[in-house]
């Protein structure tokens, strides 16, 4: 897969210390502060809301009490930030998946994976792989590339107007990096890439967004980009729009694979023969021989990447540390691998070309996700760097037990016994 030089060159010095990331001075994922305090203005909203829905619906004083409880009440402030029209907060189950054993660039140890999920199974499921892999020594992960994009559009009258917007445009990355500048101390542009379809002209900017996953940050620097472009450019748009839909945000796409759109992180590990037959009961031949027949299931049914349930895994991590849930959604693309070696062992790789995550900022200092975040004790130098190639073994780990329950023919037993 493709990574643009610059940025590469970028992870290289970052991984030496040599340069430090944007943003890390705030990095405190081990204990992420938590946001202030303002009771007084938000217990006002929150009974003015309720008071709406007592009388717009059949909810009552009980309902009321689940929701708002003394727990909600006594730190609503901390919620201010993250959600409008609050009425409370949503109680889900949290397990723990682990020890996962993991050799990255930024990820190193033994981690104890915090998981919410309603779904019967899933942490069982994570938590086999997760001990399948540190038996094994750990899985090898590696921050590949790093980028937050978005992608600004520009309708002109012509094909000629674009052509020389696109020329006037090309010679001014050094002034949109300026203006991206003003808007954020953590974040920087690094890359632009052109886009010209007909009149239309997409500009899509990536970003080093620091120990943040960035989605706001990227959005404000862009807007003040397309602000300049809108006074400066030699051809005035007809139409602009902040974002156009290049940039796959919240969706899976094809250029997953082909650039970058988060933190890109794969993931390896060898497994003996005797550790496949211990903890999935199966040999590994007939692992393989599922990996071929999902894998050409996968492309038939016209899947982007291929792999067999990521979304779990995130899903679950990224509401137990309060990371953008919907990011699950392009973050889950992956190409899960699968070989034999010549000694019987089974390696099995699997790329992410999309984890959407952050060590700051969003609802990682919300009051029990940021204790999933401090669960996992990441580095605080790199702190969302870790993270991430923690997501792409946890689902590694993930990938493993669910093709072995399916090899082994044990994952309609282990939903009907698990789930009751």
């Amino acid at each position: 897969m493709p990574i643009a030089l610059n940025r590469f060159l970028r992870l290289e010095t970052l991984l030496d210390g040599l340069v430090p990331a944007p943003g890390e001075d705030e990095a405190k994922a081990s204990s992420p502060r938590p946001l202030r305090d303002r009771r007084p203005l938000d217990d006002r909203a929150l009974a003015r809301n309720w008071e709406i829905l007592r009388r717009h619906t059949t909810l009552d004083e009980q309902d009321e009490a689940c929701l708002a409880d003394v727990e909600t009440r006594a730190s609503i402030g901390a919620y201010r930030k993250n959600i409008e029209n609050c009425v409370g907060t949503l109680k889900l189950p949290v397990g723990v998946a682990g020890p996962l054993r993991v050799e990255g660039l930024f990820a190193r140890g033994e981690y104890y994976v915090p998981l919410a999920t309603t779904e019967a199974a899933l942490v069982a499921s994570y938590h086999r792989g997760s001990r399948l892999i540190t038996a094994a020594g750990g899985c090898r992960a590696m921050l590949c590339d790093n980028a937050v994009s978005r992608a600004p559009g520009f309708a002109f009258r012509t094909l000629n107007e674009a052509r020389a917007f696109v020329q006037w445009a090309s010679q001014n990355f050094d002034n949109f990096r300026a203006q991206a500048s003003t808007k954020t101390r953590h974040g920087e542009l690094v890359d632009m890439r052109i886009t010209v379809e007909g009149n239309h002209v997409y500009l899509n900017m990536d970003y080093y967004t620091g120990e943040a996953a960035g989605q706001n940050m990227v959005t404000l620097a862009t807007k003040a980009i397309v602000e300049w472009i809108e006074v400066h450019s030699p051809v005035p748009p007809a139409h602009v729009f902040v974002e156009a839909n290049l940039s796959g945000d919240k969706k899976a796409t094809f250029l997953s694979f082909t650039s970058v759109r988060g933190k890109k992180v794969t993931a390896e590990v060898e497994l003996s023969k005797e550790l496949v037959r211990k903890y999935l009961h199966v040999e590994p031949e007939k692992m393989y021989k599922l990996w071929l027949m999902v894998t050409m299931g996968g492309l038939m049914s016209g899947c982007v990447g291929s792999q067999a349930h990521c979304a779990n895994g995130l899903a679950a991590l990224y509401l137990a540390t309060g990371q953008d849930a919907a990011c699950v959604s392009e973050s889950s693309a992956g190409l899960l691998r699968m070989e034999l070696e010549d000694n019987g062992a089974l390696y099995t790789a699997l790329t992410l070309p999309n984890i959407i995550v952050g060590a700051v900022g969003g609802g990682t200092r919300l009051p029990t996700q940021s204790i999933g975040l401090k669960m996992l004790q990441l580095p605080r130098q790199g702190a969302a760097f870790a993270l991430a190639e923690v997501c792409a073994a946890l689902c590694l780990a993930g990938e493993l037990s669910i093709m072995g329950a399916l090899a082994a023919d044990h994952f309609a037993a282990a939903h009907e016994r698990l789930a009751r």
